[in-house]
């Protein structure tokens, strides 16, 4: 079995923002704390004031939880805007980064930095978009890596919001997700393709949220990994937990992470290489990134959780893949209306396949070998 890999310190923070898989226990819709509504003066809602702000604990709010200490002192923002600020890594006491349920002490200084407030809204944009499949209800994409799934993390166009925006228009899109996520039940990373399930009313909205939370989706990906296993199938139960240094990633090395579960099934070998097929039984930020790094297999191409920019085959050095090669092939879910247990399946892209079949003649494995491996997923 692989061994976790040191990570490499060259990888910065705000290197990837990769956005997340459908978590049940982060997400708005599942019912978590939701953000209050602004105060409003003459209809016009206030926003906290832009730039750094700086308090100190004093005795009487020591041991108060950070994120309430703040949502107290800084007008017109609410709890929720406070922990996404300390996600972000916008806010430091004295000088480093702590959970939104750190307990103050006398005397610690908080500095958070909040950011020009933007309007708030996505603009259509004429993108390409590939529908698997639509009815008055639901709609299911194919997303091309490279792509984001909602504006956030610096990018504000070219995302999938956008394209579907252009495509069905506002009216046709399921508002519970709010002005920058219309439509959106769950998320992809950037560098990820595949399936993606889009609500376009909120009825149907509703009763998706709901049969994520009862993890009633099944959701299969197809990955290349570093490293070889032995055994031809498993399952990974490390919880999964946001990286206190790099506010960016996700870890497996933390006691309180919540809780995570990876199925995997080995569909190839290659020398020092596994093509696996895996299916998520939870939906955590990186889920699948993570687990496998945390077992010393990094997914190809993944440069966050440890993967080389360029794979060398022995005297070969192969051109970088660009994207990880991760890919949501199969997404299946009971229809939020009709009931009825529908399967869909979008095939490995044309880049992925391509590499495997250099990486097959590299290590001197036979294309029946990858033909084979790949009948499933063409």
């Amino acid at each position: 079995m692989p061994r976790e890999p040191e990570y490499d310190e060259e990888f910065e923070d705000g290197e990837e923002l990769g956005e997340s898989e459908y978590d049940a226990d982060s997400d708005p819709e599942s019912g978590d704390e939701a953000a209050a509504a602004p105060d409003a003066t003459d209809d016009e809602p206030q926003h906290p004031e832009a730039g750094t702000h700086e308090f100190v604990a004093d005795e009487e709010s020591a041991g108060e939880r950070l994120d309430r200490f703040l949502t107290a002192r800084v007008e017109h923002i609410s709890r929720n805007q406070i922990q996404n600020l300390i996600d972000e890594g916008r806010v430091r006491v004295d000088g480093g980064a702590k959970k939104a349920s750190h307990r103050l002490e006398e005397g610690e200084t908080v500095v958070v930095e909040i950011p020009e407030h933007r309007p708030i809204g996505v603009e259509p944009e004429n993108l390409p978009l590939d529908i698997v499949y639509a009815d008055e209800q639901i709609a299911v994409i194919n997303k091309s890596a490279g792509m984001i799934v909602h504006p956030g993390a610096g990018e504000d166009t070219g995302t999938l919001v956008a394209a579907l925006l252009h495509r069905f228009g506002p009216e046709k899109l399921s508002t519970l997700g709010g002005p920058l996520r219309p439509g959106i039940v769950h998320r992809l990373d950037k560098d990820t393709s595949g399936l993606i399930l889009v609500a376009l009313t909120n009825a149907a909205h509703e009763k998706l949220v709901e049969e994520f939370r009862e993890r009633r989706i099944q959701k299969t990906y197809a990955a290349l990994l570093h490293g070889r296993f032995d055994a031809e199938s498993g399952t990974i139960e490390l919880p999964i937990a946001r990286d206190i240094k790099r506010r960016s990633r996700m870890t497996a090395r933390r006691r309180e992470g919540r809780e995570a579960r990876t199925d995997w099934r080995m569909r190839l070998r290659f020398d020092g290489f596994s093509f696996v097929e895996a299916d998520l039984h939870t939906g955590r930020t990186h889920q699948i990134r993570v687990h496998f790094s945390a077992l010393g297999a990094p997914v190809v191409g993944d440069t966050v959780y440890g993967a080389p920019r360029q794979e060398r085959i022995g005297r070969e050095l192969l051109p970088p893949l660009g994207r990880n090669f991760l890919h949501a092939a199969r997404l299946a879910f009971d229809h939020p209306f009709t009931g009825k247990r529908v399967e869909f399946r979008a095939p490995l892209p044309q880049a992925l396949r391509d590499y495997l079949y250099r990486l097959a003649c590299a290590t001197g494995s036979t294309t029946a070998t990858i033909d084979a491996a790949l009948k499933d997923f063409l």
